[in-house]
């Protein structure tokens, strides 16, 4: 386990030691919450941000503190998600690629959407789209060698031109924002030759000499994984990097950004992604939140690029989402397992846990399916534990659309569960974790968030376990915030109680008086404008 410890470990750490009586204890901080505010398959009707805009007094009233909203910038079309990236610099404001507004729709109701975040206190986080550009305005001639698409070192022709498309003029918004122009020297690879349509990966060669992938990249897959998709930038390329550096800057002020989520991260060079937080860190001062996306089943590569980036960032968890699709479909799994190579074990300052995301979601690239029994579960562990920056997904909140539909996950009860972090989930964690198929664990709640809860699962039979809450809740009547379990627990005078949970079920469980329980109720799924 990482020596660091989150927040609300620090707070416990302080609860336990105590401090002087002329040394007040500050306030527990709220636990932080990230919601991702779309999935794959949100109608391309450009009222997006309306949605979104609508929703975040809600969403705020549920625990949610930051916002991570889709990539805004121009692409390829009107439907599309925006990672087939066209302008950095086009929020929905310029007639060009077919459309003024972008899937998510214009520029000025993404204003709204950011006005209404700041006056919820609700940071919102961009989907930076850092690796590629798609969708040129026109071909340009250069010389390339193509590469095995196995092993991106192994060059397998000799060389010559190609017809790629990899002119950027952005002629509808020409010179605002930004005066650059991309051509061909500014990419180091594209994967199509217009002169002869073929598809293939294509090194692009420089005037003298052969340009080089990156090596600060992910290397341990297919030789060299700097080429991803599209027209691959070259951050080799000085003009490139202070593009992108002052885009940076010129897309946080103008939405009030609270940080970036990027795209793609172990596909583009991790020294220049530092020198991105550096320009913004010196420009517009420090306090950013960084989360990227590395997707590795394993969390060696994970830590080994946390170390790179001198712990100044976050990634999303992605060996903690297998151990989640891995334990939920094989039957009667030894849930102690659960964080075992995990991020969040080993870097909990660092990890972004998750459930699902527009990636894994079904149909997807990476789909990994959780069986709607373990949603539950799932979410309860990234909500209720001291340990991770948990985020809610769209789809599981609200419903997936798209061919093949899905109502909201957890038969209603995420909304419960994202209450239960905000007002009880704090203080010391106490883990129960004595019993293959039936784990439990305690939060003890602070000084000022007192009521603390308990935390019930189990993947098998009826679960019951007996858990200590404390001796300074003897007396207390509990019951279950979800609709699982019935009846009511009462702690005893040596502070322990025994807590229940249904077969393949969860329960939590709160003082019966304590402060919000009045706030559990329905909440609106009903997120589309008619």
């Amino acid at each position: 386990m990482d020596s660091r410890r989150s927040i609300n470990q620090q707070e416990s750490m302080r609860e336990s030691i105590g401090t002087p009586e002329d040394d007040p204890k500050p306030p527990t901080p709220e636990n932080p919450t990230m919601f991702q505010g779309f999935e794959w398959h949100t109608p391309a009707d450009q009222h997006h941000w309306d949605r979104l805009a609508g929703a975040v007094p809600k969403l705020k009233e549920i625990g949610i503190t930051t916002l991570w909203i889709p990539p805004a910038c121009k692409s390829g079309s009107p439907s599309s998600n925006g990672y087939d990236i066209y302008d950095l610099y086009d929020l929905g404001e310029f007639d060009h690629k077919w459309s003024r507004p972008t899937k998510w729709g214009h520029k000025e109701s993404l204003i709204r959407l950011r006005d209404t975040a700041k006056h919820h206190n609700v940071g919102l986080i961009f989907d930076a789209v850092l690796n590629h550009k798609a969708n040129a305005d026109h071909t340009e001639r250069c010389r390339v060698v193509e590469v095995n698409p196995e092993d991106r070192n192994e060059v397998i022709s000799e060389p010559y031109e190609i017809e790629g498309w990899l002119s950027f003029d952005f002629s509808t918004r020409g010179d605002r924002y930004s005066q650059m122009k991309y051509h061909w020297y500014h990419f180091s690879g594209t994967d199509w030759n217009q002169e002869n349509q073929k598809k293939a990966i294509y090194k692009i060669i420089g005037d003298n000499e052969e340009k080089e992938w990156c090596q600060k990249v992910d290397t341990s897959e297919l030789g060299n994984y700097d080429y991803l998709m599209f027209a691959n930038l070259d951050y080799s390329n000085p003009d490139v990097c202070n593009d992108v550096k002052n885009w940076g800057v010129w897309v946080a002020q103008e939405l009030g950004l609270k940080g970036f989520r990027f795209d793609a991260a172990r596909h583009f060079s991790s020294d220049f992604l530092k020198e991105f937080i550096d320009h913004l860190d010196k420009t517009l001062g420090e306090g950013w939140f960084f989360v990227g996306e590395y997707w590795k089943g394993y969390v060696g590569p994970l830590e080994k690029f946390l170390d790179e980036m001198d712990h100044r960032f976050t990634l999303f968890d992605t060996p903690l989402l297998e151990n989640f699709f891995m334990i939920s479909n094989f039957p009667y799994a030894d849930l102690r397992l659960i964080f075992g190579g995990t991020l969040v074990q080993s870097r909990p300052l660092n990890a972004v846990t998750f459930v699902t995301s527009h990636d894994t979601q079904p149909g997807q690239d990476v789909e990994r399916t959780i069986p709607d029994y373990f949603k539950p579960f799932a979410y309860a562990l990234i909500l209720l534990r001291a340990e991770g920056y948990p985020c809610v997904f769209f789809g599981d909140l609200y419903g997936i659309k798209g061919h093949d539909p899905a109502p909201p996950a957890c038969s209603g009860a995420l909304p419960s569960l994202m209450l239960a972090r905000k007002l009880y989930a704090y203080g010391e964690q106490n883990d129960f974790f004595d019993d293959p198929n039936c784990i439990g664990w305690i939060r003890r709640g602070t000084h000022d968030r007192k009521d603390g809860c308990a935390v019930l699962m189990s993947n098998f039979e009826d679960g019951k376990k007996r858990m200590f809450v404390g001796e300074n809740r003897r007396g207390e009547i509990w019951t279950d915030l979800l609709p699982w379990s019935e009846g009511d627990v009462k702690i005893g005078d040596d502070g322990w109680a025994e807590f229940r949970c249904y077969a393949m079920s969860v329960s939590v469980w709160v003082n019966k008086a304590a402060e919000g329980r009045d706030r559990f109720g329905d909440f609106d799924t009903n997120i589309y404008l008619e």
